[in-house]
C-alpha cells in the first residue's frame, strides 16, 4: 500500500514542479482524513495541485468557484416538488461527491461559506430538516487568495478549524520555473498524469494510519505545545482539542508514509505549524509588532521541550 502511495505523489510531481512537501503534506492530510485550505497568490498552482490530486486518486470529484453570487444551495443542494408524487425530493449539490475543489473559497460571502461547516465536521448535510450523509471518504481541497486582495474576504475562525493543514505553496525556484515553461508548450500535464488508487485501497489506507501508535510522551509533547499557544501573551484564543486532535493525526499519517507504525517527535515538529497557525487568534499586541501566528508557533516550538527519541523505542 506505502507503495501506491508513493506513485501517488510521483504522478502529483509530473503537474507540480519543485512543491515536493506541499504535495507530501497534501497527501498526510488525505490520509488522515482530514481537508485542505491552499492560501497564496493566484498562479502558483494551487489549483492545478487540487485537481491532480483529484484525478490520481481516482475519486468522484466536483469543483466549485465560488463568486460574490453563489449560494448555500449550490453546496449543499435545495429540495424541489415532485408533482407527480406531491413530496418533496432532494437535489444533491456539489457537495455529494469524494473529492470537493473549492476554488477561491473566500471570494463568497460567508453564508455561503457556512453551508460547508456541517459537511466538514460530521460528514452530512442538512436540508430543509432532512439529513443526507456524504459519500466515504469526503475531502475538501479548498484554494484561497491572501486576505485583502481583491473581491475577497477573511473566512471566519469556525471555518477556518474545519481544515485541518492550511499550506503556502509560494514561487517555483528558477530550475523549478524553466521546467514548467519547457513543459508546458505544446501540452497540459493534467492529461498525462494516471490514476494510481482506488477508493477501497485508499479507504484500506486511512484504515491503517489510523492504527499507527502514538506514545503517551507524544502526547504529552502535544499536550504541552497546545497548553503554550493558550498562554502565549500575544494569543487572544490558542489551539482547541479538535486542533489537538488533527495535529495527532497528521503525525501519524506522516509517521505512516515515512514507513513507521509508530510517530516520532519529528513528526509533531514536521506537521505542528501546518495545523496550527491558521487556527491561532492573535491579539492586538500582536498586530502592533507585527507578529504573526506563524512567528508564534515557531516561537512555542522553541520553547517547548521535545522528547528524546530513545526514550520512545518499544
Amino acid at each position: 500500500m506505502r507503495k501506491n502511495l508513493e506513485n501517488v505523489q510521483k504522478e502529483i510531481r509530473k503537474v507540480v514542479v519543485g512543491k515536493d512537501e506541499a504535495i507530501g503534506k497534501v497527501l498526510m492530510a488525505i490520509m488522515a482524513g482530514g481537508h485542505v485550505l491552499l492560501e497564496d497568490v493566484p498562479g502558483v498552482g494551487k489549483t492545478t495541485l487540487t485537481l491532480a490530486f483529484a484525478r490520481v486518486l481516482n475519486l468522484d470529484t466536483k469543483r466549485i468557484q465560488f463568486t460574490s453570487d453563489s449560494v448555500p444551495s449550490d453546496v449543499v443542494g435545495f429540495s424541489i416538488l415532485d408533482k407527480r408524487t406531491g413530496e418533496f425530493q432532494y437535489k444533491p449539490g456539489a457537495i455529494m461527491t469524494n473529492i470537493l475543489l473549492a476554488d477561491e473559497i473566500n471570494r463568497t460571502s460567508s453564508k455561503t461559506q457556512s453551508a460547508l461547516l456541517e459537511a466538514m465536521e460530521e460528514g452530512r448535510v442538512t436540508v430543509d430538516g432532512v439529513t443526507h450523509p456524504l459519500p466515504d471518504p469526503f475531502i475538501v481541497l479548498a484554494t484561497q487568495n491572501p486576505v485583502g486582495s481583491a473581491g475577497t474576504q477573511m473566512l471566519p475562525n469556525s471555518q477556518l478549524d474545519r481544515f485541518m493543514i492550511r499550506l503556502s505553496m509560494g514561487y517555483p525556484d528558477t530550475g523549478s520555473q524553466i521546467v514548467i515553461l519547457r513543459d508546458r508548450r505544446n501540452v497540459n500535464p493534467l492529461d498525462q498524469i494516471t490514476p494510481v488508487l482506488s477508493r477501497g485501497e485508499l479507504l484500506a489506507a486511512i484504515a491503517e494510519v489510523g492504527e499507527v501508535h502514538i506514545d503517551d510522551k507524544i502526547y504529552a509533547y502535544v499536550t504541552a505545545l497546545t497548553e503554550a499557544t493558550r498562554q502565549h501573551p500575544l494569543v487572544s484564543l490558542g489551539i482547541s482539542p479538535r486542533g489537538a486532535l488533527a495535529l495527532c493525526r497528521m503525525t501519524k499519517a506522516r509517521a505512516y508514509l515515512s514507513g513507521r507504525d509508530f510517530v516520532v517527535p519529528e513528526d509533531v515538529e514536521a506537521v505542528v505549524p501546518d495545523v496550527y497557525a491558521h487556527r491561532l487568534i492573535l491579539g492586538s499586541k500582536a498586530r502592533f509588532n507585527e507578529v504573526d501566528s506563524a512567528d508564534i508557533v515557531a516561537e512555542i516550538l522553541q520553547q517547548v521541550k521535545m522528547p528524546v527519541l530513545e526514550e520512545l523505542k518499544r
